[in-house]
């Protein structure tokens, strides 16, 4: 889809991270482009620029605290590239007047494929089985049984486009779902557990899928503990619904058996022992990091864009 301002004064955005060149070209093309990614003195540029910025394209993990908006007294529009809306202040943008967007639907399939991609890798030890190729250490190294994964019991935690999604495909695999979300679901005939801690010893995968608007953890020790020495966990929602020492003490101390993590608390920084681990696969938050995804959401982005600076409603508001 493309969209051409050109006939129009072009308004100023700012990017707090990279977009895809072919959505980068039409950014170009229709608006004056600032880089707060690219700043080496990110707080001097808003004090020089923001003033002018209008809109904001960013991703749903950075989001834009309260104090930017503040800095951006002709904000109109937050321009999420993603589905959370947890890392924006939501209320104060409601205060200003200022839209917040975001790119529902089309990252569903990439982050539940994440999601089974995680859990086999993890059960199997693909992970490790491949450092023992790559590092010449194969046959000399006799790495332990790996955990089948058809016919595992998956507990999966929010059941909204990416929980169905990630249900659809591990019921290939000959598993009995279960989940748990803030009410049971009349359309879906998956048993639903109310409480958390009787899901977690009921399966042996527990996934995480749940929204991040509330950002509470929600996977604390005690849950970890009644998930229990065979049992996985896998996240593909946000990393700071989890009690990241307790998991990692929990992973550490063989109490749990496995994690697959593509989220963490404080991205970019994982705490580094993980690193050592060989019971967890990690990944840098790459969910939904596939071209076409990516340009379907740039996509989305632009029309939000477009449509606010138009005077329009964006279609994807929240």
């Amino acid at each position: 889809m493309m969209f051409n301002n050109s006939d129009k004064p072009k308004n100023h955005i700012l990017l707090t991270q990279p977009v895809p060149d072919a959505i980068d070209e039409i950014l170009l093309r229709d608006y004056h482009v600032h880089r707060l990614y690219q700043a080496s003195d990110s707080q001097k540029m808003l004090a020089d620029i923001g003033p002018q910025i209008e809109g904001v394209v960013t991703g749903g993990a950075k989001g834009l605290s309260r104090e930017m908006m503040a800095a951006l007294p002709a904000l109109k529009i937050v321009a999420v590239s993603g589905i959370g809306t947890d890392a924006v202040d939501l209320a104060y943008a409601a205060g200003r007047g200022i839209f917040v967007t975001t790119t529902p639907g089309v990252l569903t399939d990439d982050v539940a494929d994440m999601a089974l991609g995680l859990l086999i890798s993890t059960l199997r030890q693909m992970s490790e089985g491949e450092q023992v190729v790559r590092s010449g250490r194969w046959p000399q190294t006799n790495l332990p049984l790996a955990r089948k994964v058809t016919g595992v019991t998956v507990g999966i935690i929010g059941m909204g486009r990416v929980g169905q999604a990630i249900a659809r495909r591990v019921s290939a695999f000959d598993t009995r779902i279960l989940y748990t979300d803030l009410a049971a679901i009349p359309t879906l005939d998956y048993p639903f557990v109310a409480d958390l801690h009787a899901l977690a010893q009921e399966v042996d995968v527990l996934i995480l899928a749940a929204s991040a608007d509330s950002g509470n953890v929600i996977i604390t020790e005690s849950v970890l503990q009644a998930l229990g020495p065979q049992g996985y966990f896998i996240n593909v929602a946000r990393g700071k619904l989890v009690d990241e020492k307790a998991l990692l003490a929990a992973l550490t101390e063989k109490r749990i058996a496995g994690a697959g993590l593509d989220v963490f608390a404080s991205e970019p920084h994982v705490p580094e022992g993980f690193f050592t681990l060989n019971n967890v696969t990690l990944q840098p938050h790459r969910a939904s990091a596939t071209l076409q995804t990516r340009l379907a959401m740039g996509n989305m982005v632009l029309e939000n864009l477009a449509a606010c600076f138009s005077g329009a409603l964006p279609p994807h508001r929240v």
